[in-house]
């Protein structure tokens, strides 16, 4: 039986040509993506001055990469480096690409293909940090590699070294680096969440009070009440752990099924969670000393986001939601604000007041304001080439990144570069 897929540059204003000069810098402004859905995982884009609506074709091309291997890894960019992972053949590969040429740098082994009836291929998106990118591959191998040349530093199996579990597509989720630590997801009988040391990937703890297998959710780290701490979703709840000792501080029922998928959002001291397949959406309020949580609203039918990510913009969340459309909802109160039917299923993406948002079985790019107000088109291209070799099953389900000015997206092993600067 086939299985269910799964920093604003700022500068004083001056007067005339300078202050369009700073404009102009402001827009073109080097800045980071370091990790799966960028710094504090929020999907929201550091990057300012961007182009507010798209020429007739869409934006300027500025490379195609076609080499990128198979699966629907995403992307994190530091520098001139993106950092990504693909299958070529048998072996599961992680990537460094020159962001100023669209050319290969150098690739590193990070294990055996994991088979897969939704297309092969790693699902994930590698975390640079301190000049060393962690990558995890589809069967569960954790590695650590030297940016610059991508020589393995240590390697770690969440199967055989942490007891881990395979689920149906893999392991999928993006490394979290918190302090001298890197936190995953096994999940299994010796405990849910782990971390090891991030420089010799040897194990400082691993939540043995919570034995869920791991889902395809990335962990995020919060601070609340003054205090971090971890939180991650599986299948049936949602939880905040301790990062220095991986106790688990609260946890809230979920009622997730097949797959699990989308990253939680934190705002204010509200943890707000979503999932397809029916599911819907959940938000609880934590308590003062983050060790209890109160739910404010639950099986909520507005949000049942599959893994194309939601965004929250000034206390609202935008997404799509399954059988429904293109939606933006009150993260307070969970009510619907408005629904968008005009656009196909896909991932989204925050920068500069506005949505890029990828329809996963066209290729159509679309640029639109983030505005409870109503969805607002101000742009419209589709990706070309795109890939034969994708499976007949799988979708264009890699996240648009905007960061630097540069649109990056990407279908199977071509991987795309734009220009979005403003003038």
């Amino acid at each position: 039986m086939k299985r269910p897929s799964f920093l604003p540059f700022a500068s004083a204003a001056l007067a005339g040509l300078l202050a369009s000069g700073c404009a102009s810098q402001a827009a073109s402004k080097s800045a980071d993506w370091p990790e799966w859905r960028g710094p504090g995982r929020t999907d929201r884009s550091p990057d300012q001055g961007l182009l507010k609506a798209w020429p007739a074709g869409g934006p300027k091309l500025n490379w195609l990469f076609k080499d990128a291997g198979l699966g629907y890894a995403g992307y994190s960019v530091v520098s001139d480096r993106l950092y990504t992972m693909g299958l070529r053949g048998d072996q599961e590969l992680l990537l460094a690409v020159d962001t100023k040429t669209g050319t290969e740098v150098w690739h590193a082994a990070a294990g055996p293909k994991y088979p897969n009836g939704w297309g092969d291929g790693p699902r994930m998106t590698p975390t640079v940090h301190d000049g060393h990118v962690y990558a995890l591959g589809g069967q569960g191998l954790l590695i650590c590699a030297n940016a610059k040349d991508g020589k393995i530093v240590w390697q770690k199996s969440l199967v055989t070294d942490l007891g881990g579990k395979l689920q149906s597509w893999g392991y999928t989720e993006s490394p979290l680096i918190v302090g001298d630590k890197v936190v995953v997801t096994p999940g299994g009988s010796k405990g849910t969440l782990a971390a090891l040391n991030r420089k010799t990937g040897e194990v400082v703890w691993q939540s043995g009070e919570l034995t869920d297998e791991a889902q395809y959710s990335s962990p995020i780290l919060i601070t609340h009440g003054g205090k971090q701490q971890i939180v991650q979703l599986v299948t049936k709840r949602v939880f905040g752990a301790d990062p220095e000792t991986g106790k688990v501080l609260w946890q809230a029922e979920f009622p997730g099924r097949v797959a699990v998928i989308p990253t939680p959002i934190y705002h204010d001291g509200i943890v707000y969670v979503t999932a397809g397949y029916g599911v819907g959406c959940k938000a609880v309020k934590l308590a003062a000393d983050g060790k209890s949580a109160e739910t404010l609203y639950e099986n909520n039918k507005v949000m049942k986001n599959h893994h194309g990510g939601v965004v929250l913009v000034d206390g609202h969340l935008y997404g799509h939601s399954d059988g429904y459309g293109w939606v933006c909802q009150d993260l307070a109160t969970g009510k619907e604000v408005w629904v968008h039917k005009g656009f196909g299923k896909g991932a989204t993406h925050y920068a500069d007041g506005m949505l890029y948002c990828v329809d996963e079985k066209s290729g159509d790019v679309v640029l639109a304001e983030a505005s409870p107000k109503g969805w607002s088109e101000k742009g419209r291209f589709r990706l070309d080439p795109l890939s034969t070799q994708r499976n007949k099953q799988g979708g264009i389900w890699p996240h648009p990144v905007v960061v630097g000015g540069k649109l990056y997206l990407r279908d199977q092993e071509f991987l795309f570069c734009f220009d979005v600067k403003g003038k």
